[in-house]
């Protein structure tokens, strides 16, 4: 039976070494050589060839239609694993078989010629897609009014600010008809207007059965967007999952631990000198642990000064992107723990 996977992955490694030749220069190479076989420095060529593993075991299979996010910590190799996808780079060890087209937007400016125009541009990338000139001209007016620099699309590439060159970057990309779509980070370069424009472009690629892959530290964009996350830590998959569970695995660590009881002694408590924050409990309401299905419990213990009068605790929640999600007052009787 056929297989239904548009990407498959199997036991990719990718090694890299420090300080090695093919690195520069002809003569810096040669110098290096020499060097290698000195004895003067045998301790700095040592400390020169240390390896890294930027990506380990890694075993992934995508499905055509997917939006798969990629998220974890810099250096966790999501890049790299894209890199190899684009064929930028190739694995030390492993196999990557892909079914189809692929457009990559992994830096800003990627694939674009710094002295040809934008229009000229679009031209080269869907070349390089293997599209003919008659498919670029057609899509060309929509590539340009998607992009919104309509006015500076016959100026050199060179020429655009980093904003400039991620917006006609992406038109591109999600315009010239690609099985697969590969994003890096690149889009939180810019601004909010255009960010949402592209999620809303993603959701409809995706429709139209075609892949994507997206590295994002937008926890909100992964969730609202992808149908499966991938969390990477030090160049291995340690979860993979639905986007809400990968987010709590990786927010709260793969350990699971996390600090659900504070408790301050009344000199050190948070307040002033008539009120003070004594404890503060989170707890599930429902199951043992907390996750983003299960509801929480805030128990807030406070002393006061005041005998009659209530206390007005404020009490905001704020997502990771910064995002307030709830804002309430409620009054505490004196004495009362909650």
């Amino acid at each position: 039976m056929k297989s239904k996977n548009i990407i498959e992955i199997k036991a990719l490694n990718k090694k890299y070494t420090l300080g090695t030749i093919n690195v520069n220069t002809l003569s810096n190479d040669l110098s290096k050589l020499w060097k290698h076989f000195t004895k003067k420095s045998k301790t700095r060529n040592h400390l020169e060839s240390k390896q890294i593993m930027a990506l380990h075991n890694i075993n992934i299979q995508i499905k055509k239609g997917e939006i798969v996010g990629l998220i974890g910590s810099n250096g966790a190799g999501k890049s790299t694993l894209l890199k190899i996808l684009s064929r930028i780079t190739t694995p030390t060890t492993g196999s990557v078989k892909i079914k189809g087209r692929i457009a990559s937007l992994l830096e800003v400016g990627t694939g674009f010629h710094p002295e040809l125009t934008g229009i000229e541009n679009i031209f080269l990338n869907g070349a390089i897609l293997d599209m003919t000139k008659t498919e670029i001209r057609q899509k060309l007016n929509t590539i340009i009014e998607f992009s919104g620099i309509e006015e500076f699309i016959n100026t050199p590439v060179k020429r655009y600010s980093s904003g400039m060159r991620v917006r006609l970057a992406f038109s591109v990309a999600a315009h010239l008809d690609p099985e697969i779509l590969l994003i890096d980070e690149v889009l939180a370069v810019g601004d909010a207007d255009f960010q949402k424009k592209c999620l809303g472009k993603m959701k409809n690629i995706s429709h139209s059965g075609r892949t994507i892959l997206f590295v994002s530290h937008n926890m909100s964009a992964i969730k609202e967007l992808c149908t499966r996350a991938l969390v990477m830590e030090k160049g291995e998959i340690v979860c993979d999952d639905t986007p809400s569970n990968s987010v709590s695995f990786y927010l709260i660590g793969n350990s699971k631990i996390y600090q659900n009881k504070y408790i301050w002694d009344l000199k050190d408590a948070p307040g002033n000198e008539r009120h003070k924050i004594i404890s503060i409990e989170i707890e599930p309401q429902k199951g043992t642990e907390i996750t983003v299905n299960s509801g929480i419990i805030f128990k807030i213990k406070c002393y006061t000064e005041l005998k009659k009068s209530p206390i007005y605790i404020g009490m905001s929640i704020y997502s990771n992107d910064g995002i307030r999600l709830t804002h309430s007052y409620e009054p505490l009787e004196i004495g009362r723990a909650h």
